[in-house]
């Protein structure tokens, strides 16, 4: 069997079209701050190519600059700032953040009606309430990728591997949310290579290199490869050897090209969606 490879970069490029038309019209001009604290070199370039994509949609993007030693007080009253001010729909803090200030304290002082990246409690309780609101990006991505491949979910045998807040959480969330049975794996689950091979939906989110290998993917089993990792030669590579897996799935993201390319395309889904609520407006 040969996998379809799902195009993370063609699904991206369609959904920002539709998001740069929705805004395109409406009354009004839907704002997005970004804030990044030191220079962590990939950091600026996320959050660079944030800012293209928003103003590519439509979006206003303030983007707010302050130094690796900002205190956690300063950074916080940025926020307030923010919360407070209406012509910003949505806040975003780009992690990770220096040591010195203790990101759990940022995320619970954003707005949750303004939290882009969905990791207040609140909507992370909505998440797994089965009522979601604004939903972390990247697991939001993937079950937009699921969707536009077609991949049936309802009653599916999945697992994911990898439990951070930020990835594997709330995309088990979603998955159970639609129905599937889901497995959550990590670092202590036993066996690790037998409970992929019972799965019809693998999504890797583990941050080790190749970690997946063929012969954990069952005929038929579609591969997420949520993983992004550079080697010592250089070469990105995800947490699935990807060759290897695709001889035996029906269907399986690349890296790069997959997952990553939804990302900041569902941060401006996620900007219209708030933009839409704190109007009292229904989404299209």
């Amino acid at each position: 069997m040969t996998a379809t490879i799902i195009d993370g970069k063609a699904v991206a490029a369609e959904l920002r079209a539709e998001i740069a038309s929705r805004v395109a019209a409406l009354a009004f001009q839907p704002g997005l701050a970004v804030v990044l604290v030191g220079d962590n070199p990939a950091s600026t370039v996320y959050v660079r190519n944030k800012d293209r994509a928003a103003a590519a949609a439509g979006i206003a993007a303030r983007t707010i600059r302050l130094p690796a030693d900002t205190a956690e007080a300063a950074l916080l009253a940025t926020i307030a700032a923010l919360n407070a001010d209406p012509a910003i729909d949505g806040i975003l803090v780009q992690l990770p953040l220096p040591p010195q200030i203790r990101p759990r304290a940022v995320i619970e002082a954003i707005d949750p009606e303004k939290d882009v990246d969905g990791f207040h409690p609140l909507n992370v309780g909505r998440l797994h309430e089965g009522h979601p609101h604004l939903v972390p990006c990247t697991p939001l991505g993937v079950m937009r990728l699921l969707a536009h491949a077609k991949v049936p979910i309802r009653g599916a045998q999945a697992i994911v591997l990898g439990r951070s807040s930020i990835v594997g959480k709330p995309m088990a969330a979603l998955l159970i949310n639609a129905d599937a049975t889901v497995t959550v794996a990590h670092s202590r689950t036993r066996n690790l290579a037998a409970e992929c091979r019972r799965a019809d939906l693998v999504v890797a989110a583990v941050g080790r290199p190749e970690l997946v290998r063929g012969d954990w993917i069952a005929d038929g089993a579609t591969v997420i490869d949520v993983g992004i990792n550079r080697t010592a030669e250089g070469k990105l590579v995800g947490d699935c050897a990807t060759a290897e897996c695709a001889a035996s799935a029906s269907a399986i993201t690349p890296v790069p090209g997959g997952v990553g390319p939804m990302t900041i395309a569902c941060l401006l889904a996620n900007t219209l969606t708030a933009a839409l609520a704190r109007r009292g407006l229904e989404p299209a």
